[in-house]
Order: C-alpha cells, then sequence, then structure tokens
C-alpha cells in the first residue's frame, strides 16, 4: 500500500510495518470523539501499517477496520477475549498469519469498574487485574517468540498509575503494575532488537473518558494543561512514534500523554 493515498497521510515512517492492537474496536453510533483503539489503528494505517484490529468484540473490529478500508488503508478484524489467557496463542498466531508476519504490538485494551476501596472486592480486583495487567503480560509474551527482530511492543496505561485520586484501586494499581511488565518485556525483547514502552494516558476526551466524567463529574472540574483534555489522535500520534524507527533507541520508558498535567504544568487562575 502507498501510505500516501490515505487522506492526511505524512511520512511513511511505518510503511510495510504489520501491527496488533488489541483493543481496536470503535463502539456503534456517534464516532465523536473517537476511542484511543480506533485513532491509533487509523494512524499507524496512515503511516503505512497494515493493522490487525483485534477487540472482544468482532463488529466493533470491524467498525475501524472499515474506517481504514474507506480511506485505502490495510487492515483485518480479529476477535478474542485476551481475559482468556487461553485465547492469546491463537490471537497472536492468527495476526502473524493474516499480516505475514508480526512487527509491532498495541495493548490498548482496559476496564475500570470505578470502585473504591471500601467497597471492593476480591472478584472485582481480579477482573480488572485480568484484563489491564495479566493480558498485557501474556500478549506481549507470545508476540516476543513470534515478532520479527527490531519490533516494538506499546503498552497504554494512565496517570492514575501514579494518583489516587480516583478512588479506583483496582484500576490504578493494574496500571502501576504495566511498568513493571513494560520493563521485564524489554529485557526480554532487547536481544532481538524488540523495544518495549508504555504511554501514560492522562485526561483524554473519549467515549470512556466521558463515562468516567459522567460518574466523577470533579475529573474534569480541575484546571486542565492548554485549558482542553487530550484527544485519542494525539494518543494514536505518541503510539505511533514509539512504533517507528524514528524511537530506535527509546526502550522501557512511560511516555506521558497528559500535556504536562503529571509535572505539574497546569495554569491556575
Amino acid at each position: 500500500m502507498n501510505s500516501a493515498s490515505m487522506s492526511g497521510a505524512t511520512a511513511p515512517s511505518l510503511a510495510g510495518r504489520r501491527i496488533l492492537v488489541v483493543g481496536a474496536g470503535r463502539a456503534e453510533g456517534p464516532r465523536l470523539p473517537a476511542g484511543n483503539g480506533n485513532a491509533t489503528c487509523v494512524a499507524l494505517a496512515r503511516a503505512g501499517a497494515r493493522v490487525a484490529c483485534a477487540d472482544r468484540d468482532r463488529d466493533a473490529a470491524q467498525r475501524t477496520v472499515d474506517d481504514i478500508l474507506q480511506a485505502n488503508g490495510a487492515a483485518t478484524a480479529l476477535q478474542a477475549d485476551v481475559s482468556d489467557v487461553a485465547q492469546i496463542p491463537a490471537l497472536v498466531a492468527q495476526a502473524a498469519e493474516q499480516l505475514g508476519g508480526l512487527d509491532g504490538l498495541v495493548m490498548n485494551v482496559g476496564i475500570s469498574h470505578r470502585t473504591p476501596l471500601a467497597a471492593l472486592d476480591a472478584e472485582d480486583w481480579d477482573r480488572v487485574m485480568s484484563v489491564n495487567t495479566r493480558a498485557h503480560l501474556f500478549c506481549a509474551k507470545h508476540a516476543l517468540v513470534t515478532m520479527a527482530p527490531g519490533g516494538s511492543i506499546v503498552f497504554v496505561s494512565s496517570t492514575a498509575s501514579r494518583r489516587p485520586g480516583g478512588r479506583n484501586p483496582a484500576y490504578e494499581a493494574s496500571k502501576a503494575a504495566l511498568s513493571a511488565v513494560c520493563r521485564a518485556v524489554a529485557l526480554e525483547g532487547q536481544p532481538a532488537g524488540i523495544r518495549a514502552n508504555i504511554v501514560m494516558l492522562g485526561l483524554i476526551d473519549t467515549p470512556m473518558g466521558r463515562a468516567a466524567t459522567q460518574a466523577r463529574p470533579e475529573r474534569t472540574s480541575q484546571p486542565m494543561p492548554f485549558g482542553r483534555q487530550g484527544t485519542a489522535q494525539e494518543v494514536g500520534a505518541a503510539i505511533r512514534f514509539l512504533l517507528s524507527d524514528e524511537a530506535s533507541y527509546i526502550n522501557a520508558i512511560e511516555l506521558p500523554v497528559d500535556g504536562g498535567m503529571s509535572a505539574g504544568i497546569v495554569l491556575r487562575k
């Protein structure tokens, strides 16, 4: 595919790359705002990659594929529930088969039930950890032995991993654990030149973010960098960079995509 054929394309820094995105679906209904998975897949395709869009909801994955195909990109839809570890080897193998190999993995899948500590039980904890941490580790494990030398893995985390303000300990702990997962994967992948990094998201205007704000309105009442939330397209751009050769010497880092909020860069009136 000639990536320049896609609307808004720039330098084809991912030309020919074969990338699996887990948590790639687009919800049915209005397209704005975009979700992180959908926007990331579109950004990767615009940069020249062939993308396997995986989601537990095949129709949601197909909607993202349709967005890419309508813009003359290359993509395929896959279905898997990665909270079930037994489904992961087949998912990775199927992605590699349909793409003709594997050069990249993006782990965007995640859930949050927003249960405070006082109400948290073991079942809630295990459900969040199984999706937000365990699935990431085992997808990366199987991708590492499939991926071509020089590949790249990106985990999607959150600034909630460093801040307890959301009173959502299972989610916060699951995202904090991704830091250790990322370092372990980066170390394991280094002999083959495979990198692993994290994008650590702040307040991003997505359907999931809007649901969180509806449940906790004070979430967006605080001052925000640049006076706004981030967008899924800005998240996708950061992920595209970390997957590209432009980031060839960047490994095992947490890249905040939060406008500077985690560094305290916020103007207060």
